[in-house]
């Protein structure tokens, strides 16, 4: 089975050859909840740093509707849900990014432990030549999501099997501490659905790899 180093190498390789002279491209990485993607995202970043090429990650995460907003709009059990993103906002960030390569631009992250967007938390500097937008509904082909793909230069899905995903979502719960029936009814309610809609609905990407265990 390819590991995660070649899928990275193999990855940094493909973009370096259509990249020719372009000053700043675009990686869109997308895959459903659990694959890891944050993982070959973070080996992409290093092999591309072995290159010689700055590299950094834009991710979706960082455009999670607030608990607040979430909360007013009773849909806060659905968080990470398509519909739970500022998907516009994430577009005008991307296109930014694109059009003013010699500027540094912060750009938001998502903290698990504090379990909210923080602004600024990553500046993309000029250096970085290389983007990698990662997130699990950059492909989907409807509006809001739709308007993404003229910004990107290079598409890659990360899939696994479908069982694989069920084991690993419910293992996440887990790890936060809950009980095995907990941890299976939270990932079932929304992980699951969401993995499965990325998988079922997503446009065929440049580039299809798969997770390994």
């Amino acid at each position: 089975m390819i590991g995660l180093e070649d899928n990275a190498a193999y990855l940094a390789d493909t973009a370096l050859a259509r990249a020719g002279q372009s000053r700043r491209f675009m990686i869109a990485l997308a895959g459903p909840p659990g694959v890891g993607k944050s993982t070959l995202s973070e080996a992409l970043v290093a092999q591309f740093t072995r290159r010689g090429h700055g590299a950094a990650i834009v991710p979706m995460d960082g455009f999670h509707l607030d608990n607040a907003v979430l909360d007013a709009r009773g849909t806060r059990a659905r968080k990470g849900a398509p519909f739970t993103f500022d998907v516009d906002g994430y577009a005008a960030l991307l296109w930014r990014l694109l059009v003013e390569p010699d500027r540094d631009i912060a750009v938001p992250v998502f903290d698990r432990a504090l379990d909210l967007a923080r602004a600024g938390g990553r500046l993309i500097t000029p250096e970085h030549r290389f983007l990698i937008a990662e997130g699990n509904y950059l492909l989907l082909p409807e509006p809001p999501w739709a308007q993404l793909a003229d910004l990107f230069d290079m598409t890659v899905m990360l899939s696994a099997e479908p069982e694989e995903l069920r084991k690993r979502l419910i293992e996440r719960w887990l790890a936060h501490g809950l009980g095995p029936d907990e941890a299976r009814a939270r990932a079932m309610s929304n992980d699951i659905p969401n993995a499965e809609l990325v998988l079922r609905e997503s446009i065929m990407a440049d580039l299809e790899l798969t997770s390994s265990a």
